[in-house]
């Protein structure tokens, strides 16, 4: 019994860490993703340190924008509109933010594949 017990715990250990990926957005919370450091990202990158794509799924109702930064400077800033996803290459030393849409709450996905 308490081999199936320990069996089922480490079953469930990949659950525990997963990251959460989906964010609810206030009009006036800018988040971070990405890019900080670990206890200041909204997301764990797998790739962090390294170029990567981010996946940016609009959830909502609602458009958002998201901005990349490095050191401060913003590098860019694109809209993702309702139902959309975006594909975005993001370069190891940048930051990648969320930007929600000031009218109203929005909701977003956020994942990561290594490059081609």
């Amino acid at each position: 019994m308490e081999h199936l017990i320990f069996i089922c715990f480490l079953l469930s250990l990949p659950i525990l860490t997963q990251a959460q990926t989906e964010f609810d957005l206030d009009p006036s919370q800018s988040m971070l993703m990405t890019g900080k450091g670990t206890g200041q990202d909204g997301t764990i990158n797998p790739f962090n340190g390294e170029d990567c794509n981010a996946i940016i799924e609009n959830l909502g109702s609602r458009k958002f924008s998201i901005r990349i930064q490095k050191e401060g400077n913003i590098i860019d800033t694109i809209t993702i509109f309702k139902n959309q996803t975006k594909k975005i290459k993001l370069l190891k030393d940048q930051e990648l933010y969320l930007d929600p849409n000031p009218g109203g709450k929005t909701k977003a996905r956020v994942d990561y594949e290594k490059l081609d």
